[in-house]
């Protein structure tokens, strides 16, 4: 008797980045916070100059309350960040690193400007060609 080895054909997912336009530059106001729904995700978007535009998750990691556009902007010596509006963690919103709680991180997400709006950089799901078995 002969057996074959049995390989399932399997279709994977993998996560790609696409740019989504959230808004016109002209609608944030400097040093403010702003939520936008991307793509299914609560992002928060900061103005700190025309040229300084940072994405990070509404989502507060300590509380798990979408208030994150609410927070406070400050710096913590040239590295901008946002103090949460609940318990006041502050993290960087560069690298969504907290300097108050090293077990929290925040999400970030890229920007650019193109045309006077903000694109943010969001994951989507997109699927690879299908694996056939070799029998």
């Amino acid at each position: 008797m002969t057996t074959a080895e049995f390989r399932p054909t399997v279709a994977l997912t993998r996560p790609t980045l696409v740019w989504e336009r959230a808004c016109a530059v002209a609608d944030l106001e400097l040093s403010w916070g702003e939520a936008a729904l991307i793509r299914e995700n609560q992002i928060a978007l900061f103005l700190l100059s025309p040229t300084e535009i940072y994405a990070v998750d509404h989502r507060d990691p300590h509380t798990e309350a979408h208030v994150m556009a609410r927070g406070i902007v400050g710096s913590k010596g040239d590295r901008p960040t946002i103090a949460s509006p609940l318990h006041k963690e502050v993290y960087d919103l560069g690298t969504g690193e907290c300097f108050t709680n090293p077990t929290l991180v925040l999400n970030t997400y890229e920007t650019r400007v193109v045309g006077g709006f903000i694109e943010v950089a969001v994951e989507t799901k997109r699927h690879a060609p299908e694996l056939l078995s070799a029998a």
